[in-house]
């Protein structure tokens, strides 16, 4: 099965998480936008995209902003190895996932 952002980071700040009271809920969870996309829930497979994701012990800005972070982190490689051919990096990607 595939994990969303939040399943492999363990982070507990999806709807009813464990750190969801202390920190908020992530908007990777609840951003339907990009639902589908690689596979995922919401933003769950496509979080590098999603502005406000907290990562790195601080709040991510626009995917412009953070795309160079994001593109060494563990959850962005894994997903892309997951979906190998089929991955969607960019904004315009995503959306197209329905087409």
């Amino acid at each position: 099965m595939k994990k969303n952002c939040w399943e492999i980071k363990n982070c507990g700040r999806q709807p009813g998480g464990k750190n969801a009271d202390k920190y908020g809920i992530c908007p990777a969870t609840v951003n339907n936008e990009f639902d589908g996309v690689n596979g995922g829930t919401n933003g769950g497979r496509f979080c590098w995209v999603v502005a406000g994701t907290y990562c790195n012990g601080a709040v991510q800005g626009t995917y412009a902003m953070k795309l160079m972070d994001c593109i060494n982190c563990e959850v962005l490689k894994k997903i892309h190895f997951e979906e190998s051919r089929e991955f969607k990096l960019t904004p315009n990607e995503g959306k197209e996932k329905n087409e």
